[in-house]
């Protein structure tokens, strides 16, 4: 009992952690603050919070860099880190947390389309793993598209009874932002969604030549500092815009650095390390189900038909992936076990 408890505690701390960043961050870029400055302050406090992990935990493990490892990392900080965040929180600011995280759902759906070319994933139309992978797959694409280009009528839930001053200072009178729009946002949320995808086909890649993922998410996190910072000044010249004020600039950026970069991914990596990458995956939607619940309290946000349908339709096609996924996992360790077996009649001594 503890020892399913344990890691299904630690996942939901992740998952709120990372709706408090939605809200806040949502918040901090209604104040004006330049989402491209605001993803290169979190990878510098991500550099920072991460770097001793790195040190401490891996200083007599971690095997040792070379040209072609030092490239595959900076190609995860460019497409795991800063086209996948810029691309997030601009989306982010042009939509609202609701949406961002329905849209960042398609992400395993996405991975397994790019997979399947590398040789990564099989297809297997003829089993029901194969079948519920591309089915899986249909239905979040289909999601994402009817939440991207429909929106019908507002859905008729009681408006909150909390009443948030800041909130309601920042936003405007007839939603969560003055700051929406359903075209642009929505496109560069599936935008980050193809850039997180491609990031797991590297990641699969350098895992396999260099299993120090501590010393690899700091050094990451610092390339992606420079870059982010690097275009971050590109479409923001004034220094008075890099200033971390008022106070929600600040947290938020910090917030997540520390909370949604450095401590999620020690969480994960244990959870992962404990159940395995599939449960942690599962967890994906409760985000969702989170930030719907805080915005619609805290932000006053407003749900649509075609928010709410699709959202449903990618939380159906995620749980299809995995279901898949998780199958073709099952009958290959049954294989393994299979030719180990006979491989141990093999050895045995005739008589």
């Amino acid at each position: 009992m503890a020892g399913n408890l344990v890691p299904f505690l630690l996942m939901v701390i992740v998952q709120l952690g990372s709706a408090g960043m939605n809200i806040i961050s949502k918040l901090a870029m209604d104040t004006g603050m330049n989402p491209f400055i605001h993803v290169a302050y979190r990878q510098l406090f991500a550099t920072v919070s991460i770097a001793p992990f790195a040190y401490f935990l891996e200083r007599k493990t971690r095997p040792k860099l070379t040209f072609s490892i030092i490239f595959q990392i900076f190609l995860c900080s460019i497409f795991g880190v800063s086209v996948t965040q810029i691309t997030y929180f601009v989306g982010l600011k042009n939509s609202t947390p609701t949406i961002a995280c329905a849209l960042s759902n398609i992400t395993p759906a996405v991975t397994f389309i790019f997979a399947v070319p590398f040789g990564l994933e099989k297809l297997g139309f003829k089993t029901k793993a194969g079948q519920a992978k591309l089915w899986g797959t249909t239905f979040c694409v289909g999601g994402a598209l009817l939440l991207s280009v429909y929106h019908g009528h507002i859905v008729g839930i009681a408006q909150s009874s909390i009443h948030w001053r800041y909130a309601e200072n920042a936003g405007g009178k007839d939603g969560v932002s003055n700051h929406v729009n359903f075209i642009l946002g929505p496109f560069l949320l599936i935008m980050s969604a193809v850039s997180w995808a491609i990031w797991f086909i590297i990641q699969a890649r350098l895992s396999e030549k260099y299993n120090a993922p501590y010393s690899s998410s700091a050094l990451m996190c610092l390339m992606a500092s420079f870059q982010c910072v690097i275009v971050g000044f590109c479409f923001d010249h004034d220094m008075s815009a890099w200033a971390l004020t008022p106070m929600i600039r600040a947290t938020s950026t910090i917030y997540s650095g520390i909370v949604c970069t450095a401590l999620a991914f020690c969480l994960m990596t244990w959870c992962i390390g404990a159940k395995g990458p599939l449960y942690v995956s599962v967890f994906s939607p409760l985000l969702l189900v989170i930030v719907a619940i805080l915005s619609w309290a805290l932000l006053q946000e407003k749900l649509y038909i075609g928010t709410l349908v699709g959202s449903v339709l990618i939380v159906m096609g995620l749980y299809g992936v995995l279901w898949g996924k998780n199958k073709e996992m099952e009958k290959d360790d049954d294989n393994k076990e299979i030719v180990h077996f006979g491989e141990e009649d093999e050895l045995k001594p005739t008589k």
